[in-house]
């Protein structure tokens, strides 16, 4: 059964239609696709996940991701196709990742995206990995109407922006160091513990004691809506140094425990500033940190207190995901891409986009 998705593409005959996209994302550790049709939603997708691949390294190495990404699309692309019920003569455009991300890693999704839209004689469209997350909940039944405030918390990224359409995007924070999910990985490898380290985090800090670890809530002393996580993750460090032949696992789990109630507390207090400052009720949570609960329930009751709403996509599109990029690129099919060289943007300004 497809996932009904609303219909979001603009019906203005001054923007070309294209019924059926092909979304391909390759920015990271993650392999994703996913067919979105114009009309009814988001028909099928599948990813394939790297972890196994980048586990005994303790985090993501560059040149593996890329070659698995190589291994894996094609494959995905078939079974995407074959569960959707779909044959590939359908697809009017295919839409990658096209930034930012690791640059071999995107190199891969384009060069398989050009070259099944030049098979298939469809054009391509480069998708922004962040657009393709902040707009990861309009494939829901109730989606968020404009305007909104983003939150986008993963490995690679940790930033507050206000969204007033597709393209619409001002960077009000963002971490000036370490990402919120890469803080989350690095302690966990502090710890001892696998990769990635913020599932592994979570579950241990549900075990653990809020009273017996007290950690520095970066720059909230500070008026603006920036984070910063380095701190966070060299405090986690000190504990362990001091406790280190007393690491028993409550230990680690209290650690744990109080390393995760200062970043989410940092997240929502940044989050409550950015909703007062732009007088909007509306806050949209995406990346892969917006699955921990503890920052779910946090978050729940400061938009209950304030009278204001909080929307997610659903748990497995908080992750990198094809189905994001699809959406985003139908979203954005007016701007072809006819170049069949393997453009890509490693760094790429959010609010470069152009407004739909």
């Amino acid at each position: 059964m497809p996932f009904r998705g609303p219909n979001l593409i603009s019906n203005s005959s001054s923007q070309p239609q294209f019924a059926r996209v092909l979304g391909i994302e390759t920015s990271c550790d993650d392999t994703g696709v996913a067919i979105y049709d114009t009309n009814e939603g988001l028909l099928g997708h599948a990813l394939y996940s790297q972890i196994k691949t980048h586990a005994e390294y303790g985090g993501v190495v560059p040149e593996l991701a890329a070659r698995d990404h190589i291994r894996k699309v094609i494959p995905l692309v078939d079974a995407v196709l074959q569960r959707s019920h779909c044959e590939s003569s359908s697809i009017t455009a295919v839409a990658y990742t096209k930034g930012p991300g690791l640059a071999g890693a995107l190199l891969a999704g384009s060069a398989v995206a050009k070259g099944l839209a030049f098979s298939l004689d469809v054009p391509s469209i480069g998708v922004h990995h962040m657009e393709g997350h902040m707009l990861a909940p309009m494939l829901e039944d109730n989606p968020p109407p404009f305007p909104f405030i983003a939150l986008l918390v993963s490995g690679g990224h940790c930033l507050l922006a206000h969204v007033q359409g597709v393209g619409e995007y001002k960077i009000l924070g963002q971490t000036l160091d370490d990402a919120v999910g890469e803080a989350f990985d690095k302690t966990a490898k502090i710890l001892g513990l696998g990769y990635p380290g913020g599932p592994i985090i979570s579950r241990l800090a549900e075990k653990g004691n809020s009273e017996r670890f007290e950690f520095p809530r970066p720059m909230l002393d500070r008026p603006g809506l920036d984070f910063s996580y380095s701190g966070l993750k060299t405090h986690a460090l000190t504990q362990v140094k001091k406790l280190q032949d007393q690491l028993d696992e409550q230990t680690v789990a209290d650690i744990a425990r109080a390393f995760q109630d200062a970043a989410v507390e940092t997240l929502v207090v940044k989050s409550e500033r950015a909703l007062q400052q732009y007088n909007v009720n509306r806050l949209v949570v995406a990346g892969g940190v917006g699955a921990n609960q503890s920052l779910r329930a946090e978050l729940q009751a400061m938009v209950k207190k304030r009278g204001a709403k909080v929307f997610y996509p659903r748990i497995e599109f908080c992750t990198d995901n094809g189905a994001m990029i699809a959406l985003a690129g139908a979203l954005r099919a007016h701007q072809v891409d006819q170049d069949l060289s393997f453009q890509v943007k490693p760094r790429w300004s959010l609010e470069s986009l152009p407004p739909i």
